[in-house]
């Protein structure tokens, strides 16, 4: 259902972005510029300017048909309890330290990686003579 959802969500995205570039751009879509338009008397009645109205309309109902699919699949759950570690705990200074339960943090070890860099099997220059 989700997918199906979304599948039409972005037609209706594409379909109203062609909608809105295709208007002329003073005095037709939405009365934005050059006077006239949704908010006076004399309404724009052609036919880019219903369609607008019409897909942004279908847009913002799969958005929130997007929202309500995508909270009803999400469960309750926290990020935290989806990891398996426990909510933060207070450690007596104010500070909020998250429980790690049995994790156990090492340090990488000596084979991980060198502390310093290999010396190079180049020889050296010779001096520069004067």
């Amino acid at each position: 259902m989700e997918n199906v959802v979304l599948a039409i969500h972005l037609i209706i995205a594409l379909c109203l972005i062609g909608v809105v570039l295709l208007q002329r751009s003073e005095g037709g879509g939405l009365g934005m510029g050059g006077g006239g338009g949704a908010m006076t008397g004399r309404s724009a009645a052609n036919a880019l300017t219903k369609l607008t109205w019409i897909l942004a309309i279908a847009f913002i109902v799969t958005s929130l048909t997007l929202t309500v699919l995508a909270a009803r699949n999400a469960g309750g759950d926290s990020v935290l309890e989806r990891l398996g570690i426990d909510a933060p705990i207070a450690d007596g200074s104010g500070s909020l330290v998250p429980d790690l339960g049995d994790a156990v943090l090492t340090p990488p070890s000596s084979t991980d990686a060198p502390a310093t860099p290999p010396a190079e099997d180049t020889p050296a220059a010779p001096p520069a003579s004067e």
